[in-house]
């Protein structure tokens, strides 16, 4: 005679759950897995376990957070980690000090070039040519003659590069802030324009003292060899004006290469990973973005070299000569006489302007400072353009 059915019952959410005999295993297997389930991390779609014929059940999933799609540079800088915020002061400096290492090394590098130039500019009779130029320099000073300069270039170039970087990165910032994220967005080629500007006026004025030292010694043979000897023999003849006397011409040949230099190398990267780069820059390695950048900064060194090269050749002449106004050397030389030195100057400063973004880039990769990928379209200005359903 069997005996009254009887059952085990657990305590659950829901009340209780009973079981018959025959079901026990299946109900203690229940029991067990259900925590770990709960428990992992990797469970998507979530699973639910309920008693229905003590089978499983897959619950529809849970709907997920919407994320936003520009996530703030704060929120990205603490997932990768980056060592400071952007638009912090340890930002700045160490943008400052990636300019200086960018500038500082890469114009000191090129003094041979450079000096050949500013010696077709001033006195093309004698230096025909970038290749006679050489040869005529090496025969009168030897090779050690080519590296006149390289102590006021280091200096001068260190200082303004400084000022360049880190003083772009500033207005950068401000300027947008001030503008908004839509007009930032609608008007980043005026903002890069506008930032750099600001950014240049302040480097020149960094700059001035040496350039007319390095000048000084290159151009005028016997004048000096060193900045030693030249910085108080200037001083001496026009007082503290002998270094500031080039600072508007400066700012002629500067500004505009400055603004040539960052606006198309921003504008060339974001071109360049839309439609050359196949995949975006969130998947490319660091090295795969260098050689980005750096492809970038010979594009854009091309455009600042012909922008800046008149002024450039003002410079040169004003510096060598005493008593003389930018009107009159510029009146001087005339149009054709301004460009002279252009072929040199092209290969000098899209190397040179390659090799400095290069080199930044590299300092901020080096010391994990935050990169903002290349500008894209606000969701609000999608929406008001009809862009997005």
């Amino acid at each position: 005679m069997r005996g009254e059915p009887f059952a085990l019952c657990f305590p659950s959410n829901n009340g209780s759950s009973c079981f018959s005999p025959s079901e026990l295993p299946a109900a203690a297997m229940f029991s067990s897995i259900a925590p770990l389930v709960r428990l992992n991390p990797f469970h998507a779609p979530h699973l639910q376990l309920q008693q229905e014929g003590l089978g499983l059940r897959k619950r529809p999933a849970e709907p997920e957070e919407v994320s936003c799609p520009r996530r703030s540079l704060a929120a990205a800088s603490a997932e990768e980690e980056y060592s400071c915020e952007y638009g912090s002061l340890k930002f700045y400096a160490l943008c400052g000090f990636g300019g200086i290492l960018s500038c500082g090394l890469t114009h000191t590098a090129v003094v041979p070039l450079d000096l050949v130039k500013c010696r077709i500019q001033v006195d093309p009779q004698k230096y025909k040519s970038i290749f006679n130029g050489f040869s005529v320099t090496v025969k009168e000073d030897g090779v050690r003659g080519l590296a006149k300069g390289w102590a006021p270039t280091f200096i001068g170039y260190s200082m303004q590069g400084l000022c360049k970087f880190g003083f772009y990165e500033v207005f950068k910032i401000l300027y947008g802030n001030l503008l908004g994220e839509e007009n930032t967005y609608l008007w980043r080629t005026s903002l890069y324009l506008a930032a750099s500007a600001s950014a240049e006026f302040f480097a020149d004025i960094a700059l001035a003292p040496m350039e007319a030292a390095k000048v000084r010694i290159q151009t005028q043979p016997g004048y000096a060899n060193t900045l030693r000897q030249a910085a108080p023999k200037m001083f001496a003849e026009e007082g503290i004006w002998a270094f500031y006397k080039g600072v508007a011409p400066l700012w002629m040949r500067q500004i505009p290469y400055t603004m040539m230099k960052f606006a198309c190398f921003e504008r060339t990267v974001e071109a360049l990973y839309k439609h050359v780069v196949p995949k975006p820059r969130s998947e490319c390695s660091k090295g795969e973005q260098l050689v980005v950048t750096f492809v970038a900064g010979y594009i854009a060194g091309v455009f600042c070299a012909i922008v800046s090269h008149p002024a450039d050749s003002v410079v040169s002449v004003l510096n060598k000569e005493k008593g003389s106004s930018a009107m009159e050397v510029l009146k001087r030389l005339g149009i054709k006489g301004v460009w002279k030195g252009l072929f040199a100057r092209i290969i000098m400063i899209g190397t040179l302007t390659a090799l400095q973004w290069f080199i930044y880039d590299s300092v901020k990769v080096y010391f994990r400072l935050p990169r903002p990928p290349p500008p894209e379209m606000p969701e609000s200005l999608k929406k008001k353009l009809g862009l997005t359903e």
